[in-house]
């Protein structure tokens, strides 16, 4: 698909235009999220429309899921305060621009870091919060066991999305033919592929299994075992604030170092006590590692007593012991046979 150009200056390009009042925003300027954050008094983050595990409202409009956890620990560090954060639901065509307007301060939205996306739409990735790959999903009664068997099918995906592209490259590289039917919202497409007007669905293999969950018959639906794609998933924040950057990037690097540490919401106030000197530096024992960002030294603190390190982020959302009952696999800890990794705070 076309690839969007990053804003120009602001005199080039007309005023941000607020996709949900549909009124002028203010322009957004490089270097002042965090203070245009602290004077609104709370985040704006802009999150999937419904897709468990990851960022879903429930029927009372309660948010959850990994992406959502992710804000709330960021709203945390800021404010000591995990509901300091509004959700603004954005379809995977509207987020870009969304964040390059200044509509959202920050996108966690099971968006996949590409090199086009991370050089080409003022954006700049914080770092991977959950490793993936692009899979597909097919009705038990198909007769299909595996990606071979999808020669001469009909796919049904998202528009705006990088699901378009890696199925043209999968099945170039095998020779198969098909056809893509390609719908602008995703429940759209869900419906196309539970009502047979397509062979199989695709998208990212943890939403398959969110996905899975919203069919009439889940029983009824196969995930192949085929990965086709590396889609690594992580917050982005608009270019040109590198105060903003780093603070999404250490968020995120204190959630995954917290679990390695051992640091959990329920000891957390006793480990501030820690002799460990590098529990110390994470819990602001020692140094002035908040102040590096412009936050208080207690800043992990606050994420980790209020949403938990990133090992209670993934079970609460997505593990074993929930209806999506995803095992930790590439996304456990590196010394815990994964590749989760984050740089010490030092």
């Amino acid at each position: 698909m076309p690839i969007a150009q990053a804003p120009g200056p602001a005199g080039n390009r007309p005023a941000a235009v607020d996709s949900a009042t549909g009124k002028a925003r203010p322009e957004v300027r490089a270097g002042n999220t965090l203070a245009e954050v602290r004077n609104r008094g709370e985040l704006v983050c802009g999150v999937n429309q419904g897709l468990p595990g990851f960022s879903n409202p429930d029927d009372k409009g309660h948010w959850s899921g990994i992406d959502v956890d992710y804000c709330r620990a960021l709203a945390s560090a800021i404010f000591d305060d995990p509901t300091k954060v509004k959700f603004r639901p954005l379809n995977a065509k509207d987020r870009f621009t969304a964040l390059q307007s200044g509509e959202i301060d920050i996108l966690s939205r099971n968006t996949t870091w590409t090199m086009s996306r991370d050089t080409q739409l003022g954006l700049d990735f914080a770092g991977v919060s959950y490793y993936d790959g692009q899979g597909f999903i097919v009705h038990k009664d198909s007769g299909i066991e595996n990606a071979a068997d999808l020669d001469g099918a009909t796919i049904c995906t998202q528009t705006g999305t990088t699901t378009e592209l890696n199925v043209a490259d999968y099945f170039r590289s095998h020779g198969y033919k098909y056809k893509v039917l390609s719908y602008e919202k995703n429940d759209e497409a869900l419906a196309a592929y539970d009502n047979h007007r397509c062979d199989a669905y695709t998208t990212d293999a943890s939403g398959l299994a969110a996905v899975r969950l919203k069919m009439k018959d889940p029983s009824q639906h196969r995930i192949l075992p085929e990965i086709i794609s590396k889609e690594p998933l992580g917050p982005a924040v608009r270019q040109g604030d590198p105060q903003w950057a780093d603070i999404a990037r250490w968020t995120l690097f204190a959630l995954i170092n917290a679990e390695e540490l051992g640091v959990t919401s329920k000891n957390v106030e006793e480990m501030k006590g820690s002799d460990s000197p590098r529990v110390r530096r994470l819990l602001g024992g020692e140094g002035a590692y908040g102040h590096m960002i412009g936050l208080t030294d207690d800043w992990v603190v606050r994420i980790i007593r209020h949403v938990g390190n990133y090992g209670e982020v993934f079970e609460r959302n997505v593990g074993t012991n929930t209806k999506l009952g995803i095992e930790r696999g590439l996304n456990a800890l590196w010394n815990k046979g994964g590749i989760m990794y984050a740089p010490p705070i030092r």
